[in-house]
């Protein structure tokens, strides 16, 4: 449990990164804008990784600043900036070779084709090789960490799924709320409404439960998980911000998880009742059984 929360705590306020440019059709599994990376917000704007783009000359007092076409035009995951002949900035395949070496396992990613990638990198700079065709149109980041066997996951096991998730969220932003310091974590509307699970003396603390306590936990205390939920959703619906979960958009949850919880995958795809392959916040409710009267947009805060 005490890895989760701290996996969690990570994801909810500052260990991933979703990219929000040039996203393409996803069908299935993950969109390419899955890898999770180092920043500010789980699903922030990506900066992009630029070399220094600036020449500053001091001459009797004069700056001249000589600025790079490339400095401010993105481009999308598997993908860099170059200048043509014109000296206008376009977005050309990244060499993979030209990617970072892995520090460790911990940075390799396992892709639909069930291939093992040296990390992120390598991944998006191979998929955009393949762009215009039926292979990498199909080809998405699938998890984090090697390719290994998932097991199948059973009907009894998928309905515990989403008693430990209602869990551990509940216990991501208490923990949030009892490390933000320096008010760079939670909002303060956000921190209202923790503060009133975190003064409870009827919260259930973090720990090994069992799933017969965290069902009837859930029943007794069924107030202090309804924001929570819809926190989570909130930290998810950013590219675009439309009350909606596209495939791209949970990859920032869904990707470490799988290797971790073998029922992600089902649990995620059961969240999308329509199967119009967006999860709706009403379905995402529904799927942590959030009463339909209780689902409130505007705690999507």
């Amino acid at each position: 449990m005490r890895v989760w929360i701290v996996f969690l705590l990570c994801l909810a306020g500052q260990a991933f990164t979703a990219s929000i440019t040039e996203e393409e059709p996803i069908i299935d599994d993950v969109g390419e804008e899955a890898q999770p990376e180092v920043g500010v917000n789980p699903v922030q704007v990506e900066t992009g990784d630029f070399d220094e783009a600036i020449d500053v000359e001091e001459e009797e007092e004069e700056e001249v600043t000589a600025e790079s076409p490339c400095l401010n035009h993105h481009c999308k995951k598997g993908k860099v900036c170059e200048v043509d002949e014109e000296n206008t900035p376009m977005c050309v395949c990244q060499d993979p070779t030209t990617c970072p070496g892995a520090v460790g396992e911990f940075e390799h990613v396992c892709a639909t084709d069930n291939t093992t990638y040296d990390s992120s990198c390598h991944f998006f700079a191979h998929k955009c090789s393949l762009e215009g065709t039926k292979k990498g149109h199909k080809l998405h980041l699938d998890y984090i960490g090697p390719c290994k066997f998932i097991e199948a996951c059973m009907d009894a096991e998928l309905n515990e799924f989403p008693l430990r998730m209602r869990d551990w969220l509940k216990n991501v932003l208490v923990t949030l709320y009892e490390r933000d310091e320096e008010n760079n974590l939670l909002t303060e509307k956000q921190k209202l409404r923790v503060r009133k699970i975190y003064e409870n003396e009827k919260r259930l603390q973090a720990g090994e439960h069992s799933l017969d306590l965290l069902a009837h936990d859930f029943e007794k205390n069924y107030n202090m998980y309804i924001f929570p939920v819809h926190w989570q959703f909130g930290q998810l619906d950013q590219h675009p911000v439309d009350g909606f979960l596209s495939h791209t958009e949970l990859a920032p949850l869904r990707a470490p998880l799988i290797p971790m919880e073998h029922c992600t995958t089902r649990f995620f795809e059961q969240c999308d009742a329509d199967n119009d392959k967006y999860i709706a916040l009403e379905e995402w409710a529904n799927c942590f059984s959030i009463k339909e009267q209780d689902v409130d947009q505007d705690l999507v805060i």
